[in-house]
């Protein structure tokens, strides 16, 4: 028996989606514990690319359940529609092979058009999706939310939307200056979605507890990235909940002595969305270079990504918060033409050099990054299958990687497809 992690170890966007789908291989159970449809992860099979938001990753395998636990955050709407395509491309034949649990909240209308409102009118913008999930998460912390348990119960829905929208609709109107919602039009549409997505009510932590105790692998897929945690990331440039490991216990209902392994996912180079400190960042040629060779364009929004180099000192304090037992790598293969590639593996501020990642807002907004220069492989990795398989040039890179980090690699992803991988360990085994 085996239980392993899956977590972002930059800033979201590092491949969670293909690295979950082929650990799933492994597991019997893929747990999503965290986050909402502002998450997007991308999987190829073949030719058929499928773009996930809030079921996870493992859905493609038949016969593995996947559940979507308490801490994630879900719009109804967004969760039919992917059950429907899924549907659509013969997948989820078989409806008890996904579950939500009943403790998971509800994004409701007020909250995306909240989260709209607030970021239009904001001066500091944080470049939210502007799906709902920060508004969500407050309400849930605001012991204001609405849970699934409420939503497929029609009398309890109707009580709740009628007891918290009146507010809502107040700083809409009278502080955004935007449109006002209706009750029962929500109601409608809302009772409607819980009527399908009912069957697939469940309880997470008792589940996983029954699976773990006889025997059955569970991976946990998280979403987001460690730099992105509201507790560990760049405040207030963050998503609104735990994405690091500790997310795993409160967001599925399992204590941390069932964690056997934990897998964070790197890109061989660092891209962020949205706003705040990026510190190698390049905003030249070179960063729209690896822009266009990535194809880095969010998933969720198709908003171009900011593109940098592989930033060790970031990735270090992942290492440390979540505890990282390996490495997965991805898009080595993107670095494959570059004569040249960098590493930064220190921070400098007002002309010293830093120890580990900084804490302060502003050091993190205003540090400089230190770079190591490497020679690049200058050929085409991507058919590659094994680790002996890569160019010498591509081993020193990888063995810097691991050097700077402390943390050696598991896997290496060589190209979108399931078969461009290169797993050097198995976390399951």
């Amino acid at each position: 028996m085996a239980n392993v992690v899956i977590i972002g170890a930059q800033w979201g966007d590092e491949g969670k989606g293909k690295i979950v789908d082929i650990y799933t291989e492994n597991a019997q159970e893929v747990v999503r514990y965290q986050g909402g449809n502002n998450a997007g992860h991308t999987l190829v099979v073949g030719d058929e690319k499928t773009v996930l938001h809030l079921i996870p990753s493992g859905i493609l395998h038949a016969g593995k359940r996947c559940i979507i636990g308490n801490g994630v955050v879900l719009d109804p709407k967004v969760f039919l529609e992917e059950v429907h395509n899924l549907k659509k491309k013969g997948y989820l034949q078989d409806d008890s092979q996904l579950v939500i649990d009943g403790n998971v909240h509800i994004i409701m209308p007020w909250h995306v058009a909240v989260d709209l409102a607030r970021e239009k009118s904001a001066d500091r913008k944080i470049g939210t999706t502007g799906r709902g999930i920060g508004p969500t998460y407050e309400d849930k912390i605001g012991r204001r939310g609405i849970r699934f348990y409420e939503l497929i119960k029609p009398h309890l829905l109707e009580k709740r939307i009628n007891e918290l929208l009146p507010e809502k609709n107040f700083f809409l109107e009278n502080y955004f200056n935007e449109a006002t919602l209706d009750a029962a039009q929500i109601f409608e549409e809302y009772n409607n979605y819980a009527r399908q997505i009912e069957k697939y009510l469940g309880c997470t932590s008792t589940l996983l507890d029954e699976s773990i105790r006889g025997g059955k692998n569970v991976l946990f897929e998280g979403a987001q990235g460690t730099m992105l945690d509201i507790d560990h990331g760049t405040y207030p440039y963050v998503t609104s909940s735990s994405t690091v490991t500790g997310g795993v216990c409160t967001g599925a209902g399992v204590g941390p002595q069932v964690i056997n392994s934990v897998i964070g996912i790197s890109k061989a180079y660092c891209t962020r969305v949205g706003e705040g400190p990026f510190p190698s960042e390049l905003h030249d040629e070179m960063g729209e270079n690896l822009r266009k060779a990535g194809q880095e364009f969010g998933a969720t929004t198709g908003r171009p990504r900011r593109c940098g180099w592989f930033d060790a000192v970031a990735l270090k304090e992942a290492v440390r918060i979540n505890g990282l037992t390996g490495l997965a790598i991805t898009k080595l293969d993107v670095l494959s033409e570059l004569p040249t590639i960098k590493l930064c593996t220190a921070y400098a501020y007002q002309g010293k050099m830093l120890e580990g990642f900084p804490r302060d807002p502003e050091v993190q907004r205003d540090c400089t990054p230190v770079y190591e220069e490497m020679e690049g492989w200058l050929c085409d990795i991507s058919e590659a299958k094994t680790y002996d398989e890569l160019p010498e040039k591509a081993k020193v890179y990888l063995a810097k990687m691991e050097e700077v980090t402390g943390c050696p690699a598991a896997l290496i992803s060589v190209g979108p497809r399931r078969d461009q991988t290169i797993q050097v360990t198995n976390p399951f085994a």
